[in-house]
């Protein structure tokens, strides 16, 4: 599932390629919003919450997920498109050029007094103007039993972080996964670490894995050979966790296991 720094990354795309311009196509591949037209609007602006994503224009905003396989592209007028055409869910289109969203999992189209809603449940958002560890902090202690692999991951907590921050931070952090919020002994040292590793990889991309994807190759910092294990995640396109599982990274050495 992209992450909160792809999704950030995504709207500076978008906004580049769109803000301030009228829209000369409109194009919704969503039964919901068939017979929406919004050609003749000008964006406003574009901005990304976590991994939530807004189009706005004078009347309405267009709220976008990612969720597992989203993309938005693109495209200067007359370019081919660089993926089919058939995932295609929605189309924006300008005088100089198109974005393209790409199997998004949400497309929802808001009155602009609405948006506010559609992320009111979230916590702090990593990558926005109006950061709050302090609140990060009062959010991740709500449920001091929940391992803190998890609690990483609920975006009600803190919005933007994925299954590789996650991994990326608990590493430098010298905290395994499994390890319950409780006993983590600094959790702002810890939200601080997690803004500082989205805001490297949004502002400075590509952040270069230390320990996520690399099963079995030696630790970054010791030598020892990295693990990966199953621990719960958030449900795909949602931002609450459950009780699937997927591989978290760790080093047993660096990461001592909770006894």
């Amino acid at each position: 599932m992209p992450e909160g720094d792809v999704v950030f990354l995504a709207a500076g795309r978008l906004r580049a390629a769109l803000a301030g311009e009228t829209l000369t196509r409109s194009d919704f591949r969503v039964p919901r919003y068939a017979t929406v037209d919004l050609r003749g609007q000008v964006v406003d602006s574009v901005a990304s919450y976590g991994k939530h994503l807004f189009v706005r224009t004078e009347t309405v905003s267009i709220h976008t997920h990612l969720k597992m396989e989203g993309s938005w592209r693109v495209f200067h007028c007359g370019q081919r498109w660089t993926k089919p055409r058939v995932p295609a869910r929605l189309g924006r289109g300008t005088a100089e050029g198109e974005a393209v969203g790409f199997d998004l999992g949400l497309v929802e189209v808001l009155r602009r007094a609405d948006e506010p809603a559609a992320i009111a449940h979230l916590g702090p958002d990593l990558l926005g103007p109006e950061w709050d560890p302090a609140e990060a902090v009062a959010r991740l202690a709500r449920e001091p039993e929940l391992p803190i692999g998890l609690a990483l991951l609920d975006q009600r907590n803190l919005a933007g972080i994925g299954n590789i921050y996650r991994s990326e931070v608990c590493f430098l952090r010298r905290i395994h996964p499994a390890r319950p919020v409780a006993a983590v002994d600094d959790l702002l040292a810890l939200v601080n670490e997690a803004h500082r590793v989205l805001h490297r990889a949004a502002h400075q991309p590509p952040w270069r894995p230390l320990v996520y994807g690399r099963a079995r190759r030696p630790c970054q910092r010791c030598g020892t050979a990295v693990r990966v294990e199953l621990l719960g995640e958030t449900a795909p396109g949602t931002d609450r966790v459950s009780r699937r599982e997927r591989g978290i990274y760790y080093c047993p050495k660096c990461q001592v296991p909770p006894e």
